[in-house]
């Protein structure tokens, strides 16, 4: 930002003078908590940056950032080479085929190693990365970066790294700088027929045709081109910007986006281009105390102009477009409209939310919604004072609209409020948010486990809600088969009556009642996951039947099932990265192993520095960090993440069902 002219100072994370973590909570942490948006522009090309976070905990941030970006940069640490949370990242990114290139940041801090960092990203992410720089000095001796390509020192003498100076590559590494260069030309034509005729002939191949085919090869994610600098230094972020625009895609190198026609069902497909029909996705909500609602969209195809109307064809639904506005973190500048493949945020949108498509209403089209991970822990959450009492909902309501990853649900049986979210410090910064934010004081209660139920064997049952007595009444008789699905994640749905035994516009009221039933199952109150429900047989009445009657049957037949399909309680397993100095993994695993996890692997590490993978029950996490700081003298860190759902032992569906756990 500070190269491009958007910004006059360059922030710093430890003075907390940064502009894309401009939350107070972001400040106070050093963290980056949510995903936020700059424009800036470079050789005459506009970079729309979105910068993510790194912890776990956030990582709907990332998700739905990933899903609207073309490219990305992944910043890795040039000491500690690829960590846990990059993995994750990464993954994210091969999961929506972005396009990346990689930076290695920290090249001049003590034990920086930048073919270490190489190593770890070839072997821990299956990647193919392409050294285009080496660095000139690591660590203290850290004085610039070396261009392969063009085979010239980049030192930058000012603090502010404004002015780059070119030179001549020093003696001394003038061997490891071409070694190295014969290395990127042959990782390079390997990527590329024609030019791998070319060099097999031992014809000449110019940076310019280098360049071309490593971009090529970017695009197709068959390799990621490498950089390296200090960002605290100022040190190789112009190379970078330049780098951004030679092989990241521009909206133009992008496949069209592929959706649905809400009216037939039928697969269309977008271009980048204006002439095309709109299309756009809001992929972020975020409620501006002075202005309201913001709606961040990326536009796929066509033009969204202030003032106009558009269709929310996932909710099927007019909007009218009031305010448009550039984003820069958290300032904001107004403009006229928003063209194919630019990202904006627009002020008015009443019931538009993340994952949500905007289209003209003569020709709609849905694109493919936004899949965010399942919360998977929960507290118990209520206001301090009466005065709180409404403000505190308000307030919930508003935090979960931003958060897809926020949820927030009434206990039927205690009467309390709970939220759930991805971790202990996700809950913890949105609590914070609601005092700083909305003043709302609130306790909250000791963290517990979201945990699920299920069935554990097919069987019929039936729903009856019938109430006749004179005048209009109600009835709707509903039979149902369920059967446990494979993995315990999910709801199918299918309707296999034949002959109109129930006629179709009481089927979707079914569905609904069984979905509303399965939001509290039936031994500890917990939603229900893991079950496929058909419809197999039912009667109606020609007067008394009713969408409501059949969605009450539908719901009173599933919870019949639930009782007698054999129900289980459900445990959420995490995959756990610990690193630690070798010196202490044997007290490691045998905590972890005391704690029910499961050891995958130690796997050794430069620097007498190991990392333990593990598979742990959340339930036995709580605390975790603290008994890891103890056991490794504060040397130890990890992550976590959600894997998979487990049936939980019988002795901790004990402690869960009498409230204990």
């Amino acid at each position: 930002m500070y190269y491009t002219g958007k910004t006059y100072k360059m922030g710093e994370v430890h003075e907390g003078t940064t502009v894309t973590d401009w939350m107070e909570q972001e400040r106070e942490r050093g963290i980056t908590i949510t995903a936020a948006a700059i424009t800036s522009e470079w050789r005459n090309h506009q970079i729309n940056l979105i910068d993510t976070p790194g912890h776990i905990d956030f990582t709907a941030e990332v998700q739905r950032s990933l899903r609207v970006l073309d490219g990305g940069i992944v910043v890795f640490d040039g000491v500690a080479g690829v960590e846990p949370q990059s993995e994750t990242v990464w993954r994210q990114a091969d999961r929506y085929h972005v396009p990346r290139i990689c930076f290695v940041n920290k090249m001049d801090r003590i034990g920086a190693s930048f073919e270490n960092t190489l190593a770890t990203i070839r072997e821990r992410l299956a990647a193919n990365p392409i050294a285009i720089q080496m660095p000139c000095g690591e660590g203290a001796d850290f004085k610039g970066v070396i261009d392969l390509l063009n085979m010239r020192l980049l030192t930058w003498e000012d603090q502010a790294g404004t002015a780059m100076h070119t030179a001549d590559i020093p003696e001394a590494l003038q061997a490891e700088a071409e070694r190295r260069r014969q290395e990127m030309v042959e990782q390079i034509i390997e990527t590329h027929d024609a030019l791998t005729e070319k060099y097999l002939l031992e014809e000449e191949v110019s940076v310019a045709e280098l360049i071309a085919a490593l971009r090529e090869a970017t695009l197709r994610n068959a390799a990621q081109p490498v950089l390296c600098g200090s960002a605290l230094k100022n040190r190789g972020i112009q190379p970078l910007l330049e780098a951004v625009i030679d092989y990241l895609p521009s909206p133009l190198d992008v496949p069209p986006i592929t959706g649905t026609d809400p009216r037939t069902e039928e697969t269309q497909e977008r271009h980048a281009s204006d002439d095309e029909p709109l299309s756009a996705l809001v992929f972020k909500i975020v409620g501006d105390p002075y202005v309201g609602r913001l709606a961040y969209f990326r536009v796929y195809s066509g033009v969204i102009k202030a003032g106009s109307n558009v269709m929310n064809t996932t909710k099927g639904r007019r909007e009218r477009i009031g305010r448009v506005v550039r984003m820069y973190a958290d300032r904001r500048e107004d403009i006229q409209e928003v063209r194919a493949g630019d990202i904006a945020a627009t002020l008015g949108l009443k019931d538009t939310f993340t994952g949500d498509t905007l289209a003209e209403a003569t020709r709609p089209i849905i694109l493919e919604s936004i899949t965010f991970p399942e919360p998977v822990i929960q507290v118990a959450i209520e206001p301090k004072t009466t005065a709180d009492q409404d403000k505190m909902g308000e307030a919930l309501r508003r935090l979960a609209e931003e958060d897809p990853t926020f949820v927030v649900r009434a206990d039927e049986n205690t009467g309390q409020t709970l939220i759930a979210g991805m971790g202990e410090l996700h809950l913890e910064v949105l609590v914070d948010r609601m005092l700083r934010e909305f003043r709302v004081a609130a306790k909250v209660g000791r963290p517990r486990v979201a945990y699920r139920e299920t069935i554990t064997r097919p069987v019929r049952a039936e729903g009856r809600f019938i109430q006749q007595r004179g005048g209009r009444g109600q009835y709707g008789v509903v039979e149902l088969e369920l059967e446990p699905l494979d993995r315990y994640e999910g709801f199918e749905f299918e309707d296999k009556t034949v002959g109109g035994i129930i006629p179709r516009e009481y089927i979707r009221p079914i569905a609904d009642g069984i979905r509303e039933a399965m939001s509290s199952g039936i031994i500890a109150g917990f939603p229900v996951v893991g079950i496929k429900a058909m419809l197999v047989d039912g009667a109606y009445h020609e007067v008394d039947s009713s969408e409501m009657a059949f969605k009450i049957a539908g719901s009173m037949a599933f919870k019949e099932g639930m009782q007698r399909g054999k129900p289980i309680l459900l445990e959420p397993v995490m995959r756990v990265d610990i690193v630690c100095p070798d010196e202490y993994t044997g007290d490691v695993i045998g905590n972890l192993s005391a704690r029910r996890g499961e050891i995958k692997g130690v796997e050794p590490r430069s620097g007498g520095v190991s990392m333990i993978h593990a598979t742990v029950p959340l339930g036995e996490m709580f605390g975790y960090a603290t008994d890891l700081r103890n056991m490794s003298q504060g040397r130890g860190s990890f992550t976590m993440e959600f894997d998979r759902y487990v049936e939980a032992p019988p002795a901790v569906a004990e402690r869960v069902t009498h409230g204990l756990g």
